[in-house]
């Protein structure tokens, strides 16, 4: 019996560690980072993508609510392609759109690739957020868009419930919305990409909306405005998430090389893909829920 416990130890998987990175001085980095940016060392994109500003201050400011505050813990990495393009579709909430920059941080930390996420117009309609967005990588959800990122071999993200599930109350969490009109599915036909679901669990708790303001929505042009337990009883301190704790689930790709670009223009071939893609990730988000348990340990 000892033997065989020996031998079954001796051929046991080793998981490799990632080895980290040596340690830099902050105030070193930022110096180096002010110099590119006086000496005009650094690029943009068509898009207004610059990953000299994201790499330095964008994304260290969000991992450390990703790594310290969320917690969140990533699963089914082995399904990002390490080049070429992908569509990645996921479910959206939280009030707020955290769970996009949460998932922008997950695929650049564990993939190392950008993620480039398709925004509402009113994302881009807010001077100093519209720019940041930017700036980080991200542009308008539109098809022309989308389809240019993915002939580039760029990893692309979208969450096509909208402010549709991102506003949805509280009582109506981790139930998934309408996916759109099925835009995804025909960008991701025509450009012969595949479509990575993703499914997000601990969002629907930072901010949980219990009301919600219409007639000052309609004021302000927005498209909800959210009471919550802590806004805005407590002003600006209510914007401060609950430290919720999260799980990420990227799913293995849904294939599309059978149906050909042609298929983009077939009304029922597109809503089918679009309702079977729906209903991975709302599975998906079921299964991830009950594995991450409680929301608050």
């Amino acid at each position: 019996m000892e033997a065989h416990r020996h031998e079954r130890d001796a051929v046991a998987p080793v998981i490799p560690l990632r080895t980290p990175e040596p340690a830099i001085n902050p105030v070193g980095r930022t110096v180096a980072f002010l110099r590119r940016r006086l000496a005009g060392a650094y690029e943009v994109d068509e898009f207004g993508f610059d990953p000299d500003l994201n790499e330095s201050v964008l994304l260290p400011i969000a991992r450390a609510l990703y790594e310290h505050w969320f917690r969140i813990d990533v699963e089914g990495l082995e399904h990002l392609p390490a080049d070429g393009a992908a569509l990645l579709v996921a479910n959206h909430s939280g009030t707020l759109p955290m769970d996009a920059l949460m998932l922008t941080v997950a695929v650049h930390d564990h993939a190392e690739r950008p993620l480039r996420l398709l925004g509402a117009d009113l994302v881009y309609q807010i001077p100093v957020l519209g720019h940041l967005a930017r700036k980080a990588g991200h542009t308008l959800a539109n098809p022309g868009d989308a389809r240019r990122l993915l002939a580039k071999d760029e990893l692309v993200g979208v969450f096509p419930e909208g402010f549709k599930g991102i506003g949805k109350p509280f009582a109506e969490r981790y139930r998934l919305q309408r996916f759109g009109r099925g835009g995804f599915v025909r960008t991701a036909l025509e450009a012969g990409a595949p479509i990575i679901p993703v499914a997000i669990v601990g969002a629907e708790e930072i901010y949980p909306k219990i009301a919600d303001l219409r007639p000052l929505a309609r004021l302000l042009g927005l498209p909800y405005f959210p009471v919550t337990p802590t806004f805005p009883l407590l002003g600006l301190g209510g914007l401060v998430p609950l430290p919720s704790r999260w799980l990420i689930e990227i799913g293995p790709p849904v294939e599309l090389e059978e149906y050909g670009p042609d298929a983009a223009d077939d009304p029922m071939t597109v809503f089918e893909l679009t309702d079977h893609v729906r209903e991975v990730v709302q599975q998906m988000v079921y299964d991830a829920l009950m594995r991450r348990g409680s929301a608050f340990r």
